[in-house]
């Protein structure tokens, strides 16, 4: 019997790692006719809250004039055949200036990189845990002077500030962002109780 190829278009792609592709979680779904495309690209309601509510809340924290936070999935640019996406990047504006707002990826790496989650696609890879670090020391390689993981299965946050520092703590905890701006993720969510 025949094996069957089937080529699987771009747009199921989420990022790329040196020309290989990472593709979206639940992409074999979608080629499957089982899922939309929407279903495996969008985020959760939980993560779309995080995002919206540390976004408000840094920027009353953060002097605007200063930096800038940009979200929904922004390509951060590597190299050739290297991207990755970031839920919220901050950026300090000075980097910006005179930028073009344009329809590519970013190829200057901000001050922070804020995750929460993954929609990249682990039923192949056995070790699910060598996508964040990798993704987490590409980012620090690239320039990025902070990248804060949230993971909203386990409650927990990883921190890396450096190659060689990373953390691991509750999500309960102070989590210091940038300059005076710290966030705490079950304050967050507590704060957003609907009675």
């Amino acid at each position: 019997m025949k094996a069957s190829t089937q080529t699987i278009p771009d747009i199921l792609i989420y990022e790329m790692d040196d020309g290989q592709p990472i593709y979206y979680r639940g992409y074999k779904d979608y080629l499957k006719n089982k899922k939309q495309l929407e279903q495996i690209m969008g985020s959760s309601y939980l993560q779309g809250v995080l995002i919206t509510q540390m976004i408000i809340v840094l920027s009353q924290l953060l002097d605007m004039k200063q930096y800038r936070l940009i979200s929904s999935e922004i390509g951060l640019q590597f190299e050739k055949g290297s991207w990755r996406n970031a839920d919220i990047a901050i950026y300090k504006t000075s980097v910006l200036k005179g930028l073009p707002l344009n329809n590519k990826c970013m190829n200057i790496a901000p001050e922070v990189v804020i995750e929460i989650d993954t929609k990249a696609d682990f039923s192949d890879d056995k070790r699910p845990s060598s996508y964040y670090q990798k993704k987490t020391a590409q980012l620090l390689d690239f320039g990025v002077q902070k990248v804060i993981w949230i993971f909203t299965d386990t409650k927990k946050v990883m921190l890396a500030a450096e190659q060689d520092i990373w953390q691991i703590f509750s999500w309960n905890k102070e989590i210091h962002v940038v300059e005076d701006a710290t966030i705490n993720v079950a304050q967050l969510l507590e704060d957003l109780e609907i009675e």
